[in-house]
């Protein structure tokens, strides 16, 4: 019997699969945090690094409503359109409403995302906007909390590129669970839940 490496056909058949499982989790997860009324268990406390090196933790931004999306500076779309949205539709609230909103970007990807990396990233979108970021073993329960899907994929040249899930999570002033909009939501459409949230 002989036995060795997995043949191409085999390793391709792998590959496509974990695509396929990536796709339907990224599709998922959204789905998920639907729960009949009821408020999922989403989140919970973090430790990590702003984009000025400053250390701070979920508690630092008690008070405001947090809108949090997941992602990586190195993402060649859906992040830049996600993260764009939430700027402007940041700029569609008045000065009092900002003050009660506090937007945050955490990385999906802490090897690259480093604290200058991040610094250089968010100013591309919003002064408002925080970045954060830490070590892998600060930033995996951190997704775990908030149920994100994350898995770094290989490409040529020894680069890689992240498949993840695309949710912009609302927090309330305590830091809990209070609604989420997908990641393809319009600067309108989050603006809108925001003055909804702010009203009441």
């Amino acid at each position: 019997m002989k036995t060795g490496k997995p043949t191409r056909s085999t390793a391709g058949l792998v590959a496509v699969l974990a695509g396929v499982v990536a796709l339907v989790l990224i599709a998922v997860v959204p789905r998920l945090l639907q729960t009949g009324g009821q408020a999922p268990a989403i989140g919970g406390p973090f430790a990590l690094t702003d984009q000025s090196g400053r250390p701070v933790t979920d508690a630092s931004y008690r008070g405001k409503l947090m809108l949090i999306y997941f992602g990586y500076t190195f993402c060649p779309d859906v992040c830049p359109t996600a993260l764009g949205n939430v700027a402007q539709a940041y700029d569609r609230l008045s000065p009092a409403e900002q003050a009660q909103v506090v937007p945050i970007f955490i990385t999906v990807d802490p090897d690259r995302d480093t604290v200058g990396q991040m610094a250089q990233y968010v100013t591309n979108f919003s002064p408002a906007l925080v970045g954060l970021t830490g070590s892998p073993e600060q930033i995996k329960p951190v997704l775990r909390e908030f149920r994100v899907y994350a898995r770094k994929v290989e490409a040529s040249g020894g680069s890689y590129t992240m498949d993840h899930s695309s949710v912009l999570y609302l927090m309330d002033r305590s830091g809990k669970y209070l609604s989420h909009f997908d990641g393809s939501a319009s600067a309108d459409q989050i603006a809108a839940g925001l003055k909804k949230y702010l009203a009441g």
